[in-house]
């Protein structure tokens, strides 16, 4: 067993690069909105805001390619299988690219599926469907970039990562500033710039992975038949099946929560939806930031329950959990005691900035609870233990969010709506606290 210093070290090795790695993304998409946000009107914004509802749905559902990918990688790696970590990395490759094509056969009823279930003025949702026709094309690189992503997390790789995320989003903000900016391509340009920059992204990851695994090796292979039965074995894809499915229905609940959030905030006047999102901003920002924590909670759980080494996985949890919490704390007094130098760097509209002094409290609940759940999710994902991820975020949006979500919507209240987005993340946090003892237990 590593020693408490040689852990300590590992975990904040792993933790600061995907912390870097990870806000590089949150970063990029605030550079993006300040773009937007500075326009003279403030359509294009809102637009990119709908339309993201539209995305989060379309991308991050497939998000299991990311988060099972990792958990599988890892726990191989723990058992020193080097044929089974090749095995689930074209597997699950395999899966991205065909979920990728078949989006892109299905865009145009997505669009319309998609716009006819969002609420906004004409002019914003003319804005969010531009964005949308230019995104939309990158869609198999963006999820192939999720199975690379895990892959590499999974191995520890997390210095890879940290290039594709550089890549990905150092390119996406030069080419927002030209599309947007120089070029006026507003809506259209954002979205453009951003699957372009998929693209880039996708690129680099194959080079690194061909310098590690010569891609010819495995195709000039003896037994590549064999190899090619291995990646098509049914007891294999069934099982990967079942974790993703359960990791589906989690991220569904939750990317459900914050888009019935935006619409819901859409439907009380342009100025609420657009504070609202750049108040969102910043919950994605901490988000990204613990998430970088719960990365390295996610690769070591995997690592530890593939080597059998189950005593280190509660003095993960709590090293873990200290330094989530700590940082969810720390971003939302930031934004709390500093508010307007802060939300002034993302827009200049007096209106907004007027009505975020009334809300910025929020984020206390939010990014305290959140920074908790947000690392257990890592937790559970390291084990491969959908089910408790699934149960969890249920229950969350069911009795945390929904019923004060309709008490804001039916009193057009926006204070009752951040309500129940601090009633989700408590639910979710306590709900996937008390399964921890339980799964330490039932490996003992």
């Amino acid at each position: 067993m590593p020693s408490r210093s040689s852990f300590l070290r590992h975990f904040f090795q792993l933790a600061i690069v995907n912390i870097l790695s990870n806000l590089m993304v949150p970063l990029a998409g605030l550079v993006d909105v300040a773009f937007l946000g500075h326009l003279q009107e403030i359509r294009y914004l809102a637009g990119v805001a709908l339309a993201t509802v539209l995305f989060n749905y379309i991308y991050w559902t497939f998000g299991f390619l990311r988060m099972g990918t990792t958990g599988m990688i890892a726990q191989a790696i723990g058992r020193e299988d080097r044929e089974g970590v090749i095995l689930i990395g074209l597997r699950n490759g395999l899966i991205a690219l065909s979920l990728g094509l078949f989006i892109l056969v299905l865009q145009q009823p997505l669009r319309l599926l998609g716009f006819s279930l969002l609420s906004a003025t004409p002019e914003v949702k003319a804005s969010g469907q531009a964005y949308y026709d230019a995104l939309i094309w990158g869609a198999p690189a963006t999820l192939l970039n999720f199975v690379l992503i895990g892959w590499f997390l999974g191995r520890s790789h997390s210095g890879k990562v940290f290039l594709l995320s550089a890549v990905g989003n150092l390119s996406n903000v030069v080419l927002n500033y030209v599309f947007i900016v120089r070029w006026g391509w507003q809506s259209t340009g954002a979205g453009l710039g951003t699957a372009i920059a998929q693209y880039l992204m996708l690129l680099v990851g194959l080079i690194l992975v061909n310098r590690e695994i010569p891609l010819v090796k495995i195709h000039q292979h003896p037994a590549k038949a064999s190899f090619i039965r291995q990646i098509l074995n049914p007891s294999d894809l069934r099982a990967a099946f079942a974790l993703n499915g359960e990791i589906l229905v989690r991220t569904f609940a939750l990317v459900s929560t914050f888009a019935v959030f935006t619409n819901l905030s859409s439907t009380l006047g342009t100025e609420i939806l657009s504070t609202n999102t750049v108040l969102l901003q910043v919950v994605t920002l901490t988000a990204y930031f613990v998430d970088g924590l719960a990365f390295a909670t996610e690769t070591l759980a995997g690592v530890f329950l593939g080597r059998g080494a189950i005593a280190q996985l509660t003095q993960l949890i709590w090293v873990s959990g200290s330094a989530s919490l700590s940082v969810g704390i720390l971003f939302a007094i930031a934004f709390i005691l500093i508010p307007m130098p802060l939300f002034g760097l993302l827009t200049n509209h007096t209106a907004i900035l007027g009505r975020i002094s009334s809300y910025v409290g929020w984020l206390l609940p939010i990014l305290g609870f959140g920074a908790i759940a947000y690392m257990l999710d890592g937790y559970f994902l390291g084990l491969t233990a959908g089910r408790i991820l699934r149960i969890s975020v249920l229950a969350a949006a069911m009795l945390g969010f929904a019923p004060m979500a309709v008490a804001a919507w039916y009193f057009r209240n926006s204070h009752l709506l951040w309500l129940s987005l601090a009633l989700f993340m408590v639910v979710r946090a306590v709900s996937l606290a008390i399964f921890v003892p339980r799964t330490l237990k039932l490996r003992e």
